[in-house]
């Protein structure tokens, strides 16, 4: 049996060699985006260890806390983390043998969660609803945590020095050498404000006279950017994008470093980082669709021909559920099909573009069982060699078959499936749907003999949300 959760033994030995890779990573140009006048790098941090530019802050913080005594041999490394400092620190922390344990908000995609427990830490969820001085804000949990647990080390990013430090010891003067000592901008976003400090630290002093512009991107909803321009602290919105913008200035942003400020809402960008990777082969997250449209905004601008940096702060991989899966951006009105004004709306999956996950009658009750749980779903339509739905067959129809003799998986789909199908044409309305739900059934949308696809009831949720009415946006308000 696997164990879980153990804090490992420190070893004698030195830390695992994949330590030594974090930093000096690459620098590419952009060639296949219009950039305006200018000239843009993205400084690959995709390419560090765990797959983001936090491997370089956790590397810093652990090693200033062993030096300072503060993370003792045998302790518990606690963070508040969007996901990506906590993968650095499972990384680093786990490999000098610490115990870890990460505080992350609800709205995380899963493969930093699954990653960050496949490095043997401990994940905390919390709500991502909720703002500084709420018992389940993940920062204070993260700090309570800290003060409960004997040896406990809140690593705080927020406030940590060794975070800002790393950018300028590394980050900094990476990019110093590989520009050849010739930039005139540098596009960043703010989470824990590590970089845009360190980096304002390190220019300032190499470049003082001319200067190097410090420009901001930062998510719609975060208070970063109105704060910029106009000096006033916000109230907050919500954002999708995740890792950067913030409800609050972290203690150590210095934002007196930065020049300019645009703001990028999520549907921007994603879409950027989808045209990122389809024009430059470059994967990735939705933070880096947010700097990197925020540097082309910035470069467009321009009259004249400038030398601009920003970041591929992590890689795509992690968000492959989410801003690369087509279903998520549909139902997050991230993608917008042409709409038909009738019930075919709300199909999700469409049947005619290969997107219904379906069986035939003929295969096993084991392959529906596996295609229903590979796909997270609960029912599936049986279609004939022609294409037409016959059955629909769910989780209680295999396991009524299956419950006395588990043999029974080897049991056709026909054999079990049911054949008595509720079936609507686009023209039908919402409360013929509602009928169907009511009779416990998902709706099979036909055009005559044509099948469209299924409308579940989450489905129509999706729907639903979606076209909400726009309700009066009240003023944005100062905090006390």
């Amino acid at each position: 049996m696997l164990a879980v959760s153990a804090a490992p033994t420190i070893s004698a030995k030195k830390p695992p060699g994949i330590l030594s890779l974090i930093g000096d990573t690459p620098l590419v140009e952009i060639t296949q985006m219009d950039t305006g006048p200018c000239q843009l790098f993205v400084k690959l941090e995709n390419q560090n260890p765990t797959g983001s530019i936090k491997d370089r802050i956790a590397l810093s913080m652990i090693e200033a806390a062993e030096r300072e005594g503060t993370l003792q041999p045998g302790g518990t490394v606690i963070e508040a983390t969007a996901g990506n400092t906590g993968l650095g620190l499972a990384l680093v922390a786990g490999a000098k043998g610490y115990r870890v344990v990460l505080v992350i908000p609800d709205k995380m995609s899963q493969e930093k969660i699954f990653h960050v427990r496949a490095l043997g830490a401990e994940v905390r969820i919390v709500r991502s609803d909720v703002t500084r001085g709420h018992s389940e804000y993940y920062q204070d949990v993260a700090a309570r945590l800290a003060d409960e647990i004997p040896g406990g080390f809140y690593v705080n990013q927020f406030g940590n020095p060794a975070n800002p430090l790393a950018h300028e010891r590394t980050t900094g003067p990476e990019i110093w050498e590989q520009m050849r000592h010739d930039v005139d901008a540098i596009v960043v976003g703010v989470g824990s404000g590590g970089t845009l400090t360190g980096l304002g630290r390190f220019f300032n002093r190499v470049k003082p006279r001319r200067g190097i512009e410090m420009v901001l991107a930062d998510p719609t909803g975060s208070v970063l950017y109105e704060y910029v321009k106009t000096g006033k602290l916000v109230e907050s919105g919500s954002w999708a994008v995740e890792g950067i913008g913030e409800d609050f200035i972290p203690e150590i942003a210095d934002m007196s470093f930065v020049t300019d400020a645009f703001e990028i809402d999520d549907e921007e960008s994603f879409a950027t980082a989808r045209e990122l990777l389809r024009k430059e082969g470059i994967l990735g997250g939705s933070s880096t669709g947010t700097l990197v449209a925020g540097a082309l905004r910035y470069c467009r601008q321009q009259k004249k021909r400038k030398r601009v940096v920003t970041f591929v702060a992590d890689t795509g991989n992690k968000y492959l559920s989410k801003m690369f899966n087509d279903f998520w951006m549909a139902e997050q009105g991230f993608i917008h099909r042409r709409p038909h004004g009738d019930l075919s709306d709300l199909i999700s999956h469409r049947y005619e573009a290969g997107e219904v996950i379906s069986v035939g009658p003929d295969d096993t009750l084991l392959t529906a069982f596996k295609r229903m749980r590979d796909s997270d779903v609960s029912q599936l339509p049986v279609v004939d060699a022609s294409g037409r739905p016959i059955g629909i067959i769910d989780e209680s129809d295999v396991l009524v078959k299956v419950h006395r003799d588990p043999g029974h998986f080897n049991d056709s789909v026909k054999n079990a499936m049911t054949d008595r199908l509720e079936t609507l044409s686009p023209s039908a309305k919402i409360k013929d749907l509602l009928d169907v739900f009511d009779r416990g059934r998902v709706a099979i949308v036909m055009e005559g003999d044509k099948f469209l696809g299924l409308v579940t009831r989450t489905d129509l949720l999706s729907y639903l949300r979606l076209h909400m009415p726009e309700e009066s946006v009240p003023p944005a308000r100062e905090y006390l």
